[in-house]
């Protein structure tokens, strides 16, 4: 067994990351809502953009500390859990609808970032000039938004005379808050970060696959926490764009920053197995939103099962790229 003080090291790690990542996140809710910012920015920028800090921080842990396997496992685990496990688990205590404003534009985007970062991992190690890339991207995305936001500020103030005023946040609350969360994520990112390789050298464990299970679903915790709490006000639009947007994030903000850090060495496992996983996780996501359908319980229970199967696929180095080849060769 692991020394008691990396297991504590690691879990203690995760728990402060989503604890300071909800209080970063209510605390730039608030300020948005005081500066009169549209509920698009509210959800896809300021939401996604925050519950994607744990994976941020950790990665960029991880490319300073030269541990490419766990940051990159880190972005990818965390996507492939956000559609399969936090749309999902929500999704099997009330069916969430996925046809909201905005989404499907949104989701067209992830698409070709999904897209991109599976094509540059599967050719080369990530390099400074991917990651300029990625950011640049992210700019674009951030921007588009925004402008989008003020469009439909301006359409609703047309329609309305007058735009509804929030109920203000006390100024001390807001600093309170906002403190909290920054001081508090880089502290648990570096817990979590020792802990977690600590444990993978005692067990033999591939830092990927660290960092694509327990890290990768230990920084999804504060999207789950999120999208219980949409599912609960009965808003699932904001699950399924808090979903989307931190997709976006974890890959043009975590995977550019991991990048600037490069040369980035890719291990096999991701081209052999993992990214085919996200690709296929991706997809499902497409299919509710451009059908507009409801993500139902038993929708919700099969993407569980079918993550539980990753996670077992994970363990047991199964490989998607020989099968696929192989299904090519027999079909030829």
């Amino acid at each position: 067994m692991p020394d008691p003080i990396l297991i504590t090291t690691l879990v203690a790690g995760l728990v402060i990351l989503v604890v300071a990542g909800n209080f970063l996140v209510s605390g730039a809710v608030a300020l948005a809502q005081r500066l009169g910012v549209a509920p698009i920015v509210t959800g896809m920028v300021i939401v996604g953009f925050g519950t994607s800090l744990p994976e941020l921080i950790i990665s960029i842990n991880a490319g300073i500390q030269s541990a490419g396997g766990i940051a990159l496992g880190n972005i990818v685990g965390s996507n492939i859990a956000n559609i399969w496990l936090v749309l999902a688990l929500p999704a099997f205590l009330l069916p969430v609808p996925s046809d909201g404003r905005g989404i499907r534009e949104t989701l067209l985007f992830l698409l070709l970032v999904t897209a991109i970062w599976i094509y540059i991992t599967a050719t080369s190690p990530l390099l400074p000039a991917h990651g300029l890339g990625l950011l640049g991207l992210l700019a674009v995305f951030v921007g588009v938004t925004i402008w989008r936001s003020m469009r439909m500020v301006r359409r609703e103030k047309m329609a309305t005379g007058a735009m509804p005023e929030p109920v203000p946040t006390p100024t001390r609350k807001l600093v309170v808050l906002i403190a909290v969360g920054v001081i508090g994520l880089p502290i648990g990112a570096h817990f979590a970060l020792v802990g977690g390789m600590g444990v993978a050298r005692h067990y033999g464990v591939s830092e990927e696959v660290i960092g694509l299970t327990l890290i990768g679903l230990g920084t999804s915790l504060p999207e789950l926490v999120a999208g219980l709490i949409a599912v609960i006000r009965r808003r699932g639009d904001i699950l399924i764009g808090n979903v989307i947007g931190s997709n976006i994030f974890n890959i043009l903000a975590a995977g550019g920053a991991v990048a600037l850090f490069g040369p980035v060495d890719i291990a096999p496992t991701f081209r052999l197995y993992d990214h085919w996983v996200l690709a296929i996780a991706t997809l499902t996501l497409t299919l509710f939103v451009m059908s507009r359908s409801k993500v139902s319980r038993l929708a919700a229970l099969a993407m569980m099962l079918v993550y539980a199967l990753y996670i077992a696929g994970l363990v047991n180095r199964w490989n998607i790229l020989a099968e696929v080849q192989g299904w090519f060769h027999a079909s030829g």
